[in-house]
């Protein structure tokens, strides 16, 4: 039986998250089309007969603007070394850009851990000398030759390959988690998440990377889960934005929530969501260490 840990990497927006959750066959992360989505390490256990992949995924790997910036990116980092494989994710419907570069540059060339190159999106090339080109352009960034699968992570084409190509990867062992095990996640994790993502999907500009939440109480019986969640911005605008006219969005963003936390728990829950003022929390390290965006530094 093979058993590993395999770190995804690559940059903001190439399909990181679709395709852990295409893999596991359910939703555990969240997923939207802008960046910084993923905010922290995040492991999706798939288990089958040929064995146990632990699969890490990591936020989008981009240059650092300010403390949460720096977070992101340490979450990435320290996803590469206790991985038994690390499936570099790229835009295959495009060359290899200066964040691809970067991630090789930086991250990838003196690991020694073995690497595939996972080409998404390639399903949307017709041309496919044009895939052909794209591809090479991200294989002359390596000075050994590495395997390469393309996939869609939308769609799950070339799913069963990519797997067959990890399991050879993988070293020998017996299973680290339950069969029925597919996140190490939370409830409370997950249900901060949901709100983030709905929130993501609802409001534009700023507002998606201004905001934390933080859950802080989740009480839970037989026939209903109550939450009581905090979102955070950094400016008034930002707030009554986020309550709408009338409490319009803040109603959308909770009825939305709450319904797919329903699906999850498959029993009622009870959402109440409040929006505070935390100027420049991105930027404040005892702040960012509140609302859990801290990294393992020793």
């Amino acid at each position: 039986m093979k058993c590993g840990f395999v770190s995804i990497i690559g940059r903001p927006n190439v399909g990181k998250s679709t395709l852990l959750n295409q893999i596991l066959g359910q939703k555990i992360v969240i997923t939207t089309d802008k960046a910084q989505t993923t905010r922290k390490r995040i492991k999706g256990i798939l288990t089958e007969d040929e064995g146990q992949i632990i699969f890490v995924d990591t936020p989008g790997v981009h240059r650092p603007l300010n403390k949460l910036g720096e977070f992101l990116m340490d979450e990435a980092k320290f996803a590469l070394p206790d991985a038994d494989l690390i499936l570099f994710l790229v835009d295959g419907s495009e060359p290899a850009g200066k964040g691809d570069k970067w991630i090789v540059e930086n991250l990838l060339k003196e690991t020694k851990t073995p690497i595939i190159l996972v080409m998404n999106k390639v399903d949307k090339v017709k041309n496919q000398q044009k895939v052909e080109e794209n591809l090479m352009s991200y294989k002359l960034m390596f000075e050994e030759n590495i395997p390469v699968v393309r996939i869609s992570a939308k769609t799950g084409r070339n799913k069963d390959t990519l797997l067959t190509n990890i399991y050879k990867k993988l070293p020998e062992g017996e299973k680290l988690y339950p069969d029925d095990v597919v996140t190490e996640e939370s409830m409370r994790s997950v249900a901060e998440e949901i709100v983030r993502e709905k929130i993501l999907l609802n409001t534009q500009d700023e507002i998606p990377h201004s905001v934390a939440i933080t859950i802080d109480k989740y009480e839970e019986t037989e026939e209903i889960d109550r939450i009581y969640a905090t979102i955070y911005c950094e400016q008034k605008s930002q707030k009554g934005i986020l309550i709408g006219k009338g409490g319009s969005l803040l109603k959308k963003i909770g009825t939305e929530a709450r319904l797919e936390l329903e699906e999850i728990v498959d029993k009622k829950v009870f959402l109440s969501l409040e929006v505070k003022i935390e100027k420049d929390w991105r930027k404040k390290d005892k702040v960012l260490k509140n609302f859990g965006y801290i990294s393992d530094k020793k």
